[in-house]
């Protein structure tokens, strides 16, 4: 039960830290995860859960570095194949020999064997935490590539060079020959096993649909279960299951394309099945390696052998020397193959290399995975300063990725920031047809006409927004007092009606509610935020209660609409009359507004002349979730940095007067 209630609390914290990084994009998900983690350690009758880097492996890496395999282009990782091997083999070499000597000159007190395990263990980057970085960093594509092809390859180098390493330390016994000979037969092996037993898989699917057995949910399980297996099989045959899993990863993609293109139902179900499995997997490895930070931190922290200023001196120096030494190779390299035409590029993207060599999870699961005791019996050698280096080293390059890369990668060459960005125009189009494009891949036989209802709609507001070009924000200061002005030219016209018994009082008291909460968030954006929310509670009490307020009847709902029809037109007229020089556009994007109001209640009054109210009842909630649909695109848009911080309020105030209009035709 505990084990239960602990997977469970690790899942809420997946949703947790996903929330944060909604409200502040600008710090990645894994530090919120590796934070909660560590908080999760620290409060009062905190957790204990012990890393067993075996299961780590198998659990976690396998599958994550086989859906990588799957995903990375091939022909863009051929390409780069040589560049690749130089980081992945021979910079991960180069940094355990000399990473090695230098950590033993500055910390005697491990030997050089060990040294050496520890350089090992560090020059592997972390793919995933590539991963999580590399959607709100706007690294140029091709060192992205190179990134991900490193991070897939470096894994398996680094822990053999990591276990050679580690058997000196423990049996005092090395051979140079043995080892190199060793790494070509584990890696060549791996390659080999993740592809032989690849076919294996995919012949054993193929058999299944030549008996006849199509069924999704089978296939599927096979899926899931492949990586695993792979990696398990590799491992006990004596070859890198890491390099295993990757080759089966890209072995299967190749083999998707060419020998599964029609099965469109199986890709379908297969891509949402990993997003979700990748997903949590993601999470729980930072989330794990926040579990694991602070006892790591607590041995030294409490052994009197160890001066904390110096402990955590160290860490810095090591990473410092680990991106001094990347830097050197990727420049020396980027010199000899002349890759950038200048100097101030070639240093650029050298910059970006290094710091973008993140390590992660594999490093600390790696460092766990020491031997606690020599073959004579003596405890290992300083194992627990390893393992706290090592998780030192993690979260100043996490750190330094986080807070520099985002910096350094909006720097382009002879171009500054906001030739990056998009126009507050243009933010306002590309949301409206993201949320079409989502709109879009919702439609089913059952829904099909209710959205391309709302998709006309959509069509309409990008034609009006096109015709709002070139709007600045003193123009929408305009428009806002305009349709202010209008407002209150509708508020004088329901109490004329009123006064002369045209309209029932009730009807008006309820209309005067949406004329207010419309001027107050026109007024007031702080003011959307708690409407916004209060329409949400409204929406999710409705769907409890099945069914509308027993308040607002058919006959009112049609009363206010008409009513809202007769305001309309005075509103225009007043506009019109009004109207300057001046504020011309301004009050023609308000006119054009209010008889697109007019348009949509004429529909809705036609759709309950002809019983049609389940149809706008649909409508109505198709159209909320479209909006949701904006604030994923705009949320979406920002973490990509196609939208500045600056922008995103006025974005959020363009989505919430689209809300409002919405919410002038929604009587419940």
């Amino acid at each position: 039960m505990e084990l239960f209630l602990l997977i469970l609390g690790l899942l809420a914290l997946i949703a947790v830290s996903n929330v944060f990084n909604r409200i502040v994009p600008s710090v990645p998900v894994p530090l919120f995860q590796i934070a909660l983690g560590a908080l999760l350690v620290l409060l009062p009758g905190g957790i204990e859960l012990e890393l067993e880097p075996e299961l780590f492996f198998i659990l976690f890496i396998a599958p994550l570095l086989f859906n990588d395999g799957k995903r990375t282009p091939r022909e863009e990782l051929w390409k780069l194949r040589g560049w690749i091997l130089l980081l992945a083999v021979g910079l991960v070499f180069v940094t355990v020999i000399v990473g090695g000597y230098g950590i033993h000159w500055m910390l005697p007190s491990i030997p050089l064997s060990a040294a050496f395990a520890l350089a090992a263990i560090l020059s592997p980057t972390d793919a995933v935490a590539v991963s999580a970085l590399s959607g709100r960093i706007n690294l140029p594509k091709g060192i992205l590539r190179l990134l991900e092809g490193e991070a897939l390859m470096n894994d398996a180098s680094g822990l053999v060079a990591f276990k050679f390493a580690v058997a000196a330390t423990v049996t005092g016994v090395f051979s140079l020959a043995t080892a190199s000979w060793s790494f070509i037969v584990i890696a060549l092996g791996g390659v080999l096993a993740g592809i032989v037993l690849s076919l294996v898989f995919i012949a054993i699917r193929s058999f299944l649909r030549r008996l006849g057995i199509e069924d999704a949910t089978m296939h599927m399980l096979i899926q899931i279960l492949t990586p695993f297996v792979i990696y398990m099989l590799a491992e006990e045959i004596g070859v890198s299951g890491i390099l295993a899993v990757v080759a089966g990863g890209i072995f299967h993609a190749v083999a998707k394309d060419r020998l599964e293109p029609y099965a469109t139902k199986l890709q379908v179900v297969s891509s949402s099945t990993w997003s979700v499995i990748l997903f949590i997997l993601n999470g729980l490895v930072f989330l794990m390696l926040g579990l694991q930070i602070p006892h790591v931190t607590e041995i030294i922290w409490e052994d009197p052998h160890f001066n904390n200023a110096q402990a955590i001196g160290y860490v810095l120096i090591i990473t410092l020397a680990l991106y001094a030494l990347r830097f050197v190779w990727v420049y020396i390299f980027s010199v000899m193959e002349g890759v950038s035409s200048t100097t101030r590029e070639r240093l650029h993207s050298t910059l970006l290399t290094t710091l973008s060599g993140v390590r992660g999870a594999v490093t600390l699961a790696g460092a766990f995975s020491i031997p606690l005791v020599l073959k004579d019996g003596s405890p290992f050698p300083e194992r627990d300063l390893i393992i706290f280096l090592s998780a030192g080293v993690i979260l100043a390059t996490l750190l330094v990725a986080s807070i520099v890369l985002p910096l350094l990668s909006k720097k382009q060459d002879g171009e500054g920031v906001e030739h990056k960005h998009l126009t507050e125009h243009q933010a306002q189009i590309r949301i409206l047809e993201k949320a079409a494009r989502a709109l879009k891949d919702e439609i089913t036989d059952d829904n099909r006409a209710v959205i391309a209802a709302v998709l006309g709609d959509y069509g309409q507001k990008l034609r009006q927004i096109h015709s709002e070009q070139g709007f600045n924000r003193e123009m929408r200061a305009d428009v806002c007092d305009r349709w202010l002005f209008a407002i209150q030219a509708e508020r004088e016209e329901a109490a004329r009606l009123v006064e002369q018994g045209e309209v029932a009082a009730d009807t008006a008291k309820r209309f005067e509610s949406i004329l207010s909460r419309t001027e107050s968030i026109l007024a007031n954006r702080s003011i959307a935020v708690f409407y916004s929310l209060r329409l949400a509670l409204k929406q999710v009490w409705k769907r409890i209660t099945s069914g509308r307020d027993a308040s607002w009847s058919a006959a009112d709902i049609e009363a206010i609409r008409e009513l809202r029809m007769k305001t309309s037109r005075v509103a225009i007229n007043e506009l019109q009359v009004n109207m300057r020089e001046t504020d011309n556009r301004a009050c023609t994007a308000v006119i054009q507004h209010y008889q697109e109001g007019i348009r949509r209640a004429n529909l809705s009054l036609n759709a309950t002349m002809h019983n049609d109210e389940e149809f706008q009842r649909e409508k109505n909630e198709w159209e909320r979730k479209a909006i949701q649909m904006e604030r994923d695109a705009l949320q979406e848009m920002y973490a990509s940095g196609e939208v500045t911080l600056s922008m995103v309020n006025h974005l959020r105030f363009f989505i919430n007067t689209m809300e409002a209009s919405l919410t002038e035709e929604e009587m419940d």
